[in-house]
């Protein structure tokens, strides 16, 4: 049996980052990815949006990861040329009830670090999106848009430089804790083969708590079960006027059915939400109404026929619906006990933003299991 410093299950933008920050550090690690390429899943099934960080309660994980992790986001994607663009968003109200719930947000904002939003008069918003209808707004500059697959290739292309690689096609099926490492059961293309690890992440995304259960010996009621939210996109097939992201309020379940822009400039509206017994990609053409009632609150000249189905994604929720959010889950041996292994549920947005400082708490959390075993 091959045995491993550490092993990362799932090659989504999370667990390169993490990998990557672990083979940076000096630690030996290697990729299980059950697909065949690196983000199929929730990391290029997104909005691509850096987000600043305004919406989450206040000392929660995502306010702290998406802050701190925003800042960390833009500095590498300078330093590796990943296309980006902080083109700042506007949240608007459409009505004047609304704008009270705009200060809220606002004060959150503030409360969670983020101090440049300001708020803004319908007049103003106008000055900044001429075709948007609204009572006010919220301007938020420090968020952005990013290339997020040329962000995971950058990632892989770190990581492998400093010693690690990826695995692909690579299932963990099973595995416990065995003495002072893991011993694990890996399908490799049909292949089952046995790999032993000292450290085992598990960043798996949708399948992390189904990971998780595979670990004998865990507690489960440290497997919190995992819930799926999908989200539909449309693309807008026609010439659109904006320059800048622009979101209504959030509804239950999400940001609400915003518009956000590609790095080419090509305009894509969503998620909605809709709940789902299992991940599966389709959009269904239907929806297009939908879409097309909620787009119009704040852009009255939205063309129907404009509206084509373009992709959908699924988000890891710990919550049902109707519920309070959820936060990131992010339980080491201080949380299960078990020497040697980190499991990360839960990581829905602002993840994309956050990758790089969840890698930074998963590298802490390490450091307290080395030496609990």
């Amino acid at each position: 049996m091959d045995t491993v410093d550490v092993v990362v299950v799932g090659a989504g933008v999370i667990g390169l980052a993490v990998a990557r920050a672990l083979a940076l550090a000096g630690r030996e690690v290697v990729v299980l990815e059950k697909n065949s390429r690196i983000g199929e899943e929730t990391s290029s099934r997104n909005s691509e949006v850096i987000h600043a960080g305004i919406y989450y309660p206040r000392d929660s994980l995502k306010a702290v990861l998406c802050v701190h992790g925003k800042q960390l986001l833009y500095a590498y994607c300078e330093q590796k040329s990943i296309p980006h663009r902080r083109c700042g968003k506007l949240i608007v109200a459409l009505a004047d009830e609304q704008a009270r719930q705009l200060d809220s947000i606002r004060t959150r904002a503030v409360a969670n670090r983020v101090r440049d939003v300001e708020m803004l008069s319908a007049a103003e918003v106008a000055g900044l999106e001429p075709a948007v209808r609204c009572t006010a707004g919220l301007f938020s500059p420090s968020t952005g848009i990013v290339d997020s697959h040329s962000l995971m290739l950058a990632l892989q292309g770190d990581l492998e430089a400093a010693g690690g690689s990826v695995g692909f096609l690579s299932e963990l099926t099973e595995g416990c804790r065995d003495s002072d490492h893991f011993r694990l059961r890996v399908n490799a293309a049909g292949t089952v083969t046995e790999v032993g690890a000292r450290c085992l992440i598990n960043a798996a995304g949708l399948n992390a708590s189904r990971i998780a259960r595979r670990i004998t010996g865990l507690d489960p009621k440290h497997v919190p079960d995992t819930r799926f939210a999908k989200g539909n996109y449309f693309v807008y097939r026609a010439k659109h006027p904006f320059r800048h992201l622009v979101y209504p309020l959030p509804e239950p379940d999400g940001l609400g059915i915003h518009v956000t822009l590609d790095l080419g400039g090509q305009a894509r509206f969503g998620p909605d939400v809709e709940w789902v017994d299992e991940p599966e990609y389709g959009v269904d053409g239907a929806r297009a109404g939908r879409f097309f009632q909620a787009i119009r609150g704040y852009w009255p000249d939205v063309n129907l026929r404009a509206l084509a189905p373009g992709y959908a994604g699924v988000r890891p929720k710990l919550v049902g619906p109707g519920d309070p959010p959820g936060d990131f889950l992010i339980h080491g041996p201080e949380v299960h006990g078990m020497p040697g292994l980190v499991n990360l549920f839960g990581i829905e947005s602002p993840g994309l933003t956050a990758s790089l400082a969840i890698a930074e708490r998963v590298c802490a959390r390490l450091a307290v299991k080395d030496r609990i075993g």
